[in-house]
């Protein structure tokens, strides 16, 4: 299991922009896929974004598409969401994952809350 910590949550407006960054405890963290989930009040869990783990392939909900960028820096061990013209409906907390074969491990989470 990869040991994953999360942060850059908070509380901001309808329009602004987060980074939230999640960093790895493993050393072979480039070796890992990312992605970054959510979870709403009284809601699923759900996928946000996702990159592959040499970097070159990134994924994303239709909800975040052209807002959010997945990013990561494997000499970190870290991986980014960027997240740009926030709405109220982005409030969830945050997960980031890390999968690598049978490998499926996650962050506690970290909130944010758009403001409108």
């Amino acid at each position: 299991q990869v040991q994953l910590v999360e942060s850059g949550g908070g509380l901001v407006q309808a329009g602004d922009s987060l980074r939230l960054s999640c960093t790895a405890s493993e050393r072979s963290f480039s070796s890992y896929a990312m992605g970054w989930f959510r979870q709403a009040p009284g809601k699923e869990r759900e996928f946000v974004a996702g990159i592959s783990w040499t970097g070159d392939h990134t994924y994303y909900a239709n909800s975040v598409k052209g807002r959010f960028t997945i990013s990561r820096d494997n000499a970190k061990n870290t991986v980014y969401l960027q997240m740009n013209s926030l709405k109220p409906e982005d409030t969830a907390v945050y997960y980031c994952n890390a999968v690598r074969g049978p490998d499926d491990s996650w962050g506690q989470g970290t909130q944010v809350t758009v403001s409108s």
